[in-house]
């Protein structure tokens, strides 16, 4: 399910654009067990504990497990929770890619 929108105001596509946000894998809304900033992150299936060949689309966060990242303001890789799959970021990539 998609939740892209009205979160305390934040662009998430500007967070996605970010290099902080990682290059490969699904958009996700996470937050970090270390200081508990939430960030748009990109995570591979796998790192979510999740088939290699999952529809994104048909994921929730709740199926997904904590997965490892950079967090800047931590000043180090740790552990992130995804609170939310931002499948309609993933879809307007998808578009732009066509």
């Amino acid at each position: 399910m998609s939740v892209d929108t009205g979160r305390d105001d934040r662009d998430l596509e500007a967070e996605l654009a970010s290099t902080s946000s990682g290059r490969v894998g699904i958009p996700v809304d996470a937050i970090c067990v270390g200081c508990g900033r939430t960030h748009v992150k990109r995570a591979t299936p796998e790192e979510m504990d999740q088939h290699p060949q999952v529809d994104p689309t048909s994921l929730e966060s709740t199926d997904c497990t904590s997965f490892k990242h950079v967090c800047h303001p931590c000043g180090s890789a740790t552990w992130w929770n995804p609170v939310a799959v931002l499948t309609g970021l993933l879809e307007s990539e998808r578009g732009e890619q066509e």
